[in-house]
């Protein structure tokens, strides 16, 4: 009981943190347009295209993960989403999240497969819909991890290869 309650809270602040930040972008400072030129700003066009898939994502990962609704494809978003943050903004900071690193990228991502892996615990949708099918040892172990990983690095990559093209320094 108390692992599934460590796993409920774990999930709840990282999916309602993910969440937020998209929330952010469609309800915050500069909304959808701001968002959108600093997608175009940063390389990822077209910039509004990818505000919307962005801020959709992080919603859609972010609530996922916190109910624990087929925890492993909410995992593979914060993978694709934390890695595409990492290689387009923050990779020539260096590591440390205080000079605007990747650290904070690799904590949301990294704590995201290892629910994936765990599972969502017993107080999650995946539990309650699935536990007493067939389907249920697919949503966690050594497959919920390769989905997650899989999955989340194919988006982020192909992601970066179709749309990423980074600003020429003048």
């Amino acid at each position: 009981m108390a692992a599934d309650t460590a796993i409920l809270i774990l999930r709840v602040v990282l999916g309602l943190t993910m969440a937020a930040h998209g929330y952010n972008k469609f309800f915050g400072g500069g909304r959808i347009p701001g968002t959108a030129g600093w997608f175009d700003s940063i390389g990822m066009k077209p910039g509004m295209f990818h505000a919307r898939v962005a801020a959709s994502t992080e919603i859609a990962a972010g609530l996922g993960l916190a109910v624990g609704l087929l925890t492993p494809v909410p995992a593979a978003g914060f993978v694709a989403l934390m890695l595409v943050a990492a290689w387009t903004v923050h990779r020539h900071n260096g590591f440390f999240i205080v000079k605007e690193g990747w650290e904070y990228n690799l904590v949301l991502a990294v704590s995201a497969v290892a629910i994936a892996g765990t599972g969502a615990g017993r107080y999650s949708l995946d539990y309650a819909l699935f536990s007493s099918t067939g389907f249920y040892h697919l949503l966690y172990g050594w497959c919920g991890l390769a989905i997650a990983v899989v999955l989340g690095l194919a988006g982020g990559i192909g992601q970066l290869a179709i749309f990423y093209r980074p600003p020429v320094k003048s």
